[in-house]
């Protein structure tokens, strides 16, 4: 497979008052053509500030994207424009990411005539397509957002995503805001786009059912570090980093005669502000030894299956 997005030693730091906040530290992956990878973890872990630095919403503090083979990491002007068409966001919230003021069809519209690439007739058939390609009924183009639900919402603005023909789309928690039962109708949707438009995604959530879905592969996070990557099968057959391990016993079972153990995490989250050089985890890991505190380095254990714990083995 070819690839379409590579990250290498990617960081985006927030100055604050106390000092320099980590929010993504030394973060590498690649993506290939065509395919879905996952970020999960709890709140705060830097997932959704990775998504909008690599599309440029946030500018890198250092590191490196590529995307098609062309570092594009500190791109202006034209060539960011020309990259931004080639890559979208779906955000989280439907109620705050759409323009209360305009109706559904100026929010579709707007991407094409800011592109200035089509003509006027060309902007109103693009939109009933788009419309019909995400599942809206015709008769919600003189809609305002308060007037649809939520799954409706998120459609819009998935057909905003898709208005200029992007490859890659950042997915920022695009189903957490919905009901269960909407969430399965938007990952269809998901799904069904990729295949049709060879779509290449990013899926960040904290949802690991929903990632076990969609994704491909999974980049596990914790305080803006990648602690585990690997493929979806592999990742819910042998987790290894005991993070991940936490994570995963978190998933309610309703299997009553194989209950899984859970892995009840103790002890104060580390500060990403200015955080010391070892593991990040250390204060709440029940392995942790006087290694830890040392840098971890991503290992390969096996076959594309990379973890940054010292112990692995050991565990």
């Amino acid at each position: 497979m070819e690839n379409l997005i590579e990250v290498k030693n990617l960081k985006k730091y927030f100055p604050t008052p106390h000092g320099m906040l980590h929010a993504v530290d030394d973060v590498n992956f690649i993506i290939e053509k065509g395919k879905t990878l996952g970020v999960v973890g709890e709140s705060g872990c830097g997932k959704s500030t990775l998504g909008r630095t690599l599309i440029h919403l946030h500018e890198s503090t250092s590191g490196q994207i590529f995307f098609n083979g062309k570092d594009i990491t500190f791109v202006k002007g034209k060539a960011l424009r020309e990259a931004r068409e080639q890559m979208q966001i779906i955000f989280q919230d439907p109620y705050s990411s759409i323009d209360p003021r305009k109706t559904i069809e100026a929010t579709i519209r707007e991407p094409l005539i800011v592109s200035r690439k089509f003509g006027k007739s060309e902007i109103d058939e693009k939109t009933s397509e788009l419309m019909n390609l995400v599942g809206i009924d015709e008769r919600l183009r003189v809609s305002y957002p308060h007037e649809l639900d939520g799954g409706r919402r998120q459609r819009v603005g998935i057909a905003r995503a898709l208005a200029l023909d992007p490859q890659f789309i950042v997915c920022d928690e695009p189903v957490s805001a919905l009901d269960v039962s909407i969430q399965a109708q938007v990952l269809n949707l998901l799904k069904k786009l990729q295949i049709d438009r060879a779509l290449t995604y990013m899926f960040v959530t904290h949802n690991l059912s929903v990632v076990r879905y969609i994704s491909d592969d999974i980049c596990v996070m914790y305080l803006g570090q990648v602690v585990e990557k690997c493929s979806t099968k592999e990742l819910f057959v042998s987790p290894l980093h005991p993070y991940t391990k936490a994570l995963l016993s978190a998933i309610p079972s309703v299997d009553i005669h194989h209950p899984m153990k859970r892995e009840l995490l103790k002890g104060e989250i580390t500060s990403p502000i200015n955080p010391k050089p070892g593991c990040r985890f250390v204060a709440r890991c029940p392995y942790a030894r006087e290694a830890c505190l040392q840098p971890q380095k991503q290992e390969e254990v096996v076959k594309n299956h990379f973890v940054a714990c010292c112990r692995v083995h050991e565990i």
